[in-house]
């Protein structure tokens, strides 16, 4: 009993060694993380090898949805709205899913991203590119499936594909130019009447220099096509922090008249008991 007991017990600690053993992916993981323009690109994939195999035709059907590598299937993510084949792909993350054919192959780009190789029921809506692009040879065999991105620019880059002797590349839209330009222009014109009224509110709130908040309040309103209540309101607080309860009143009946128009009772309850304070008066008394 006791020598069965033994050879029982070896028998487990040799299962659980193997079991410990870690050998090679024979498909492994890549992922590279590219910056194109200002915008962040992520790529994730298996890399399959050809093994003597005939790839694409044998191994990769023709005119047959591949996930596009190996083990789960590849997936490209972008921090940015970028352009591909026409269609603005939203800033997110996107599976790629192709149909490869002896002259060029569709290249798709899925919403669902989630998917243990091709999804279980393709659904037509959740396609948000495809793209057709041509298949050129290339003078030796690729060993290991491998993706890349290529050509970059600031406002573009070519995301390849290459196996065997095929390349494919599909061209990818970045909106670098169109950030970058409106960033210049921004800066150039100088700051609009958003950033004056931030800058204002801030200096008020955090009891910095109230005559500059003044003059930032003051070319907030001025810039402003339909300057609002609250920005009234904000105007009443600074002038009266600065001592100046004249001007304080004027903005704040101002700000009340308004938000009485816009059917905010807030702002004209708020507006209301400054006035009161600011007049000396209790503020019960315009109840």
């Amino acid at each position: 009993m006791k020598k069965a007991f033994f050879y029982l017990a070896l028998i487990t600690f040799t299962m659980g060694g193997y079991a410990q053993i870690k050998t090679p992916a024979p498909s492994p993981f890549q992922k590279i993380e590219q910056t194109v323009g200002l915008t962040e690109v992520t790529l994730e994939y298996s890399r399959p090898a050809m093994r003597e195999r005939s790839i694409f035709g044998g191994l990769v059907p023709y005119g047959k949805l591949w996930r596009t590598g190996a083990n789960k299937n590849t997936t490209i993510s972008f921090s940015d709205d970028v352009e591909i084949g026409g269609k603005t792909l939203k800033a997110g993350k996107y599976a790629v899913y192709t149909k490869p054919n002896v002259k060029n192959w569709e290249v798709i780009f899925y919403s669902d991203s989630d998917n243990g190789g091709t999804p279980s029921t393709w659904e037509e809506s959740k396609v948000v590119a495809s793209v057709t692009a041509p298949v050129y040879p290339l003078p030796m065999d690729i060993q290991s499936f491998t993706m890349s991105f290529d050509d970059l620019t600031n406002d573009s880059a070519v995301l390849g594909i290459m196996w065997e002797r095929s390349y494919v590349g599909v061209t990818i839209k970045f909106g670098t130019d169109k950030t970058v330009s409106s960033s210049i222009d921004k800066v150039m014109n100088g700051p609009d009447a958003g950033d004056y009224y931030s800058a204002a509110v801030y200096y008020l709130e955090s009891g910095k220099d109230i005559n500059q908040a003044k003059t930032w309040i003051d070319k907030a309103i001025s810039m402003s096509e339909t300057p609002r209540f609250w920005q009234y309101r904000q105007q009443s607080l600074i002038y009266a922090k600065a001592g100046d309860k004249k001007a304080a009143i004027k903005a704040a009946n101002k700000s009340m008249e308004m938000a009485k128009e816009a059917g905010n009772d807030d702002y004209v309850a708020l507006n209301k008991k400054s006035i009161a304070v600011w007049e000396g008066r209790p503020a019960a008394a315009d109840k």
